[in-house]
């Protein structure tokens, strides 16, 4: 499990591009047969990416969290963004197809991937226990947004979030974007009371998604390619443009988990 530390805005306008990558862009989130973390003391939140590739894998706990079993003290919410596969908690057996979202609560002791999957990982600390559930594509609260005159048509489904499966902390979905727009979460926006992490996934092979991060007056970007991961401080806005059509995997953990709680940061405001 790599560790990464909380940065402040006041670093931004220091940053090299290496500077920003290492700090926010996880670029190796599925490595087949392996098990991929990384511990962001933002909020305390830990992400990555389990490919069992012919061979179950267990996640197991580890000394940066503390405890004996992973879920110990946490809670777990999981996106499948490859083949079908499957997670079995405590002998628990899910299915999960491309596009399917899992949420396991804190006090689960057993946790296996196997199968087709490419499961992307995102936990938060939970003070409580709340139920395991398994939510298939579509299934979940659908919300269509944005526009094709402004290149940001996309369907945003809500998996955890207050009025859906229950959690702690995470609120968690994927967005769609429709053919032919490329921009998502624009205007950008913060909430300064969560820190949010992307999984870009679906881009061509050929293509990148371009990221906004920093202040709304002091922003920077990253280059991102297909499958990788972007960590946003709360102070961060999060945006990004896409050269061809993608999806991305949002979740959050903080302060509270209203998901219209945003701080808007207009178009005109941006620097």
């Amino acid at each position: 499990m790599q560790q990464r530390y909380a940065t402040n805005p006041d670093q931004i306008p220091g940053m090299t591009t290496a500077d920003l990558r290492e700090r926010y862009l996880v670029p190796d989130v599925f490595v087949p047969g392996e098990i991929r973390l990384v511990y962001t003391h933002h909020d305390r939140v830990v992400l990555g990416g389990a490919v069992p590739s012919g061979a179950p894998l267990e996640l197991t706990g580890y000394p940066e969290i503390r405890s004996d079993h992973f879920l110990e003290h946490r809670e777990l919410g999981i996106v499948n963004v490859g083949g079908t596969g499957t997670v079995t908690a405590d002998g628990e057996v899910y299915t999960l197809v491309k596009g399917a979202c899992l949420y396991l609560g804190r006090g689960i002791l057993s946790v296996t991937f196997d199968g087709e999957g490419q499961f992307y990982l995102f936990s938060a600390p939970a003070h409580t226990s709340y139920p395991s559930a398994l939510v298939s594509p579509g299934e979940g609260t659908v919300r269509e947004l944005g526009d094709q005159l402004t290149s940001n048509r996309r369907t945003l489904n809500q998996y955890i979030h207050e009025n859906g499966v229950r959690s702690c902390q995470i609120v968690m979905g994927v967005t769609e974007l429709h053919p032919g727009s490329m921009w998502n979460t624009m205007p950008a926006h913060t909430h300064d009371r969560r820190t949010e992490c992307y999984l870009y996934f679906d881009i061509p092979e050929d293509a990148r998604v371009i990221h906004l991060l920093g202040e709304r007056e002091e922003t920077r970007h990253l280059v991102v390619a297909d499958r990788q991961a972007i960590i946003s401080p709360s102070w961060s806005l999060h945006s990004g443009v896409g050269t061809a059509a993608y999806s991305f995997v949002w979740a959050m953990a903080g302060e509270n988990q209203a998901f219209d709680d945003m701080d808007p940061a207009p178009v005109t405001d941006l620097r």
